[in-house]
């Protein structure tokens, strides 16, 4: 006679949205752009950039339909807007669409896009144009 012991198991398992989905409770990722440097100098026009995000951002493959998955926000005071997503969303792509829209204004030859930290993009002016500014302003 053999026996057999049987375990019953039990299994915890953890509530988890369905595939495909995500809970919209938290931002996945945030983004910082800092343009002070280049609005300063009026070289820089704050809320034609923020329309051109606003239009520009692809969700699922559609540009302009950021629904409840993308929120931009712009702060005034300290001259930053704040991108919050609730989906996968590449930092390199923010950078690729900030260089389109500088292109589109004609200050591409002027101002670069630099990383200051793991979520953050500064506007800096190249280094030679800050110094040929200066030189104008002494001569006149």
């Amino acid at each position: 006679m053999v026996r057999y012991a049987t375990r019953i198991s039990k299994t915890i398992t953890k509530s988890t949205p369905a595939p495909g989905k995500q809970s919209h409770s938290k931002p996945l990722h945030k983004f910082i752009i800092d343009y002070s440097i280049p609005l300063a100098y009026k070289v820089f026009d704050a809320d034609l950039y923020e329309k051109f995000l606003h239009d520009y951002i692809k969700v699922d493959e559609k540009p302009g339909q950021l629904g409840d998955s993308v929120k931009i926000v712009r702060d005034a005071k300290s001259d930053k807007i704040t991108i919050a997503t609730t989906i996968h969303f590449s930092k390199r792509y923010l950078k690729y669409l900030t260089k389109k829209f500088l292109k589109k204004q004609g200050t591409r030859g002027g101002v670069r896009v630099i990383s200051i930290a793991k979520d953050t993009y500064q506007l800096r002016f190249r280094k030679g144009m800050m110094d040929d500014d200066e030189q104008e302003e002494e001569d006149d």
